[in-house]
């Protein structure tokens, strides 16, 4: 008989890290958690709670309290299963309905008591690269692809090959949003089909030409809506193909709901009860995109947003830095004097290593943001030198910059804002995952940078030594430096009264 008690003590056990990715989505939150070990990707569990955040949006972009409440609770029940979670470890990102909910702020800080977890609303251009991401590490293809997700309040088109993607485009399109408009109280009438279909194709005049000029070879279809339609596809008959729909399958499907009349009773095979009330809106929007894309057949992806987040946790699954192919694109097309970007930067970053941990901002995202801004401060230069930070903090706010979430541009785009000239706290948003102090030093951080490197010049600067107590900061120049320098003293003096505005005393020697 083998001694079970010790049959594992030869085995070399690698070292591994467990993560979790949620997804905060429109119709259900999706927390994945993983074990990644030896480059991969193991998942361990999986939960999905139907929550329907975006029936609570009201035609103004307000969320209901019924709405957040179903969130909320929701919230609580996953923080069961995150107990023991380091936060580092943990990434959640809230997609259509918090971005479109006026009132996404009250969600968050409500979110603060019962979850301990920070959650990023991200924009959708972002959804889409991460759903590509999800799909690029779990499906091996050379050929270009195709990949559509439909959300609960949107849905997400990109066409890439490879890790790379070509173009990507979020739709204001969903399952929960088209199933209020055009399938009220259930009813599955013929006419309220093809009203659906018809605005999805409406919608899909924005980019339908695009996308068929550019082309590819395959397209992947993702996440519930489109997995519970190619799975009751799969049973129309013995000659279709697992994990394969074309547009003749959706029609027989629609057939068969128009011919239940109501959702409730339904009676596919396989299809889940809390699906149900959904299934046609998400048919109607699948048939109106095979039309308008002159799609021929669609295959099943088991990965989407949730993947493509898990696989961007882990350095070494990443295939890229999204974040600095973003800066770099903007750096190129604005034109950006790279050799004072990186005078910035070394200064920027020599500057909060010294206070970091006395200034209680020792977060990592902290100091990249404040080196991405320190980057692209003034990307503003090409529009006029006057106003530079105004024009360079409206680029960052408005472009598309995939990596980043919607908290994290605006943080960007408010810390050039005002890495010059007087200070507004009037124009400063309350931030929901910092504390208004930590921005605050961010903003001094940098405009210490920038005035420090004021000359545009190599090796002018000598070594300083910068204090931080409390709301004190304490700026020390060797020997007479500081002396010999009267435009610094001058341009240091003019700061001590701009840091007021901020809290912060300003002191130099």
């Amino acid at each position: 008989m083998p001694n079970v008690t010790s049959a594992f003590e030869s085995v070399e056990e690698r070292d591994s890290i467990q993560v979790a990715a949620l997804d905060i989505g429109s119709n259900s939150f999706h927390l994945v958690v993983a074990r990644i070990v030896a480059d991969s990707v193991q998942i361990l569990h999986r939960l999905k709670p139907k929550v329907r955040l975006a029936e609570g949006l009201d035609k103004d972009g307000y969320l209901s309290e019924e709405a957040m409440l179903r969130g909320l609770n929701t919230l609580k029940l996953i923080a069961e299963s995150l107990q023991g979670f380091e936060p580092k470890y943990v990434k959640v990102v809230a997609t259509h309905a918090l971005r479109k909910a006026t009132n996404a702020n009250d969600f968050i800080k409500a979110a603060k008591k019962v979850f301990p977890f920070p959650i990023e609303i991200i924009s959708g251009v972002e959804e889409a690269r991460l759903i590509y991401q999800g799909v690029a590490h779990t499906n091996h293809q050379e050929a270009k692809r195709l990949v559509i997700d439909i959300g609960g309040g949107s849905t997400e088109f990109i066409i890439g090959e490879g890790f790379e993607t070509q173009i990507l485009r979020s739709i204001q399109m969903g399952c929960v949003s088209y199933t209020s408009q055009y399938f009220k109280q259930g009813e599955l009438k013929r006419k309220a089909f093809e009203k659906a279909i018809t605005a999805a194709q409406q919608s899909l005049e924005l980019i339908d030409k695009k996308y068929k000029q550019i082309g590819w070879k395959a397209c992947i279809g993702t996440s519930g809506t489109i997995k519970t339609i190619i799975e009751l596809a799969s049973q129309l008959d013995d000659t279709n193909r697992d994990n394969h729909v074309c547009l003749s399958d959706l029609y027989t499907l629609m057939e068969l709901c128009c011919a239940a009349k109501n959702s409730k009773d339904l009676a596919l095979k396989g299809l889940a009860e809390e699906r149900k009330p959904v299934i046609a809106a998400g048919l109607a929007i699948l048939i109106g995109i095979f039309k308008s894309l002159d799609i021929t057949e669609m295959e099943l992806s088991s990965a989407a947003l949730r993947e493509g987040v898990l696989y961007e946790m882990e350095d070494n699954l990443q295939h890229v830095d999204i974040r600095e192919r973003s800066a770099q694109s903007l750096a190129t097309r604005y034109d950006v004097d790279v050799a004072h970007a990186k005078r910035v930067l070394t200064t920027a970053m020599d500057l909060y290593e010294q206070v970091k941990k006395s200034w209680e901002i020792d977060e990592n995202e902290l100091k990249n943001i404040l080196a991405w801004s320190a980057l692209l401060h003034e990307v503003g230069l090409q529009i006029n030198t006057r106003g530079i930070q105004r024009h360079s903090s409206y680029i960052l706010q408005n472009i598309e910059l995939p990596g980043f979430s919607q908290e994290q541009q605006t943080l960007l785009a408010l810390l050039t804002r005002f890495h010059r000239k007087k200070i507004k706290l009037t124009e400063i948003p309350e931030f929901t995952t910092l504390q208004q102090s930590q921005v605050h030093k961010l903003i001094e951080i940098l405009r210490l940078s920038i005035l420090l490197n004021i000359k545009r010049q190599d090796d002018i600067l000598p070594k300083i030594l910068l204090k931080a107590d409390g709301k004190s900061l304490y700026i020390q120049f060797p020997g007479d430096w500081l002396k010999r320098k009267p435009v610094f003293s001058a341009d240091l003096e003019m700061e001590k009264i701009y840091s007021q505005e901020l809290g912060i005393n300003l002191e130099y020697k």
